[in-house]
């Protein structure tokens, strides 16, 4: 469940920065929305690799932040999973600064 939402955050920050920016403000912009979803997706049937991705979201905020100037060991260790794992070319060529913003988006 995580990768399909993690690829439909991917889609809608494809389709343009104005989407993109107003997604990604609106989902990761609340304390409350942020924490919702990292609760829900910790549960005890997400995967350990998935754990990997949501464990980054501090690490994402951080780079999107400051602009891509910040990187994180728990950010690379996520972008190095998605990119490894992924079937989705548009994953494996995605930008970190659009990957980091799904994350926070999950």
């Amino acid at each position: 469940m995580l990768r399909s939402t993690l690829f439909c955050a991917l889609f809608i920050l494809a389709t343009g920065p104005t989407l993109a920016s107003s997604f990604a403000g609106t989902t990761a912009g609340s304390a409350a929305g942020g924490s919702s979803a990292s609760t829900g997706a910790t549960s005890g049937s997400t995967s350990g690799n998935d754990k990997v991705v949501l464990q980054a979201r501090e690490d994402a905020a951080g780079f999107v932040a400051s602009d891509g100037r910040i990187r994180g060991a728990r950010l690379e260790a996520a972008l190095r999973h998605l990119r490894e794992t992924s079937s989705d070319a548009a994953v494996r060529q995605a930008s970190d600064m659009a990957l980091a913003r799904a994350i926070l988006a999950l």
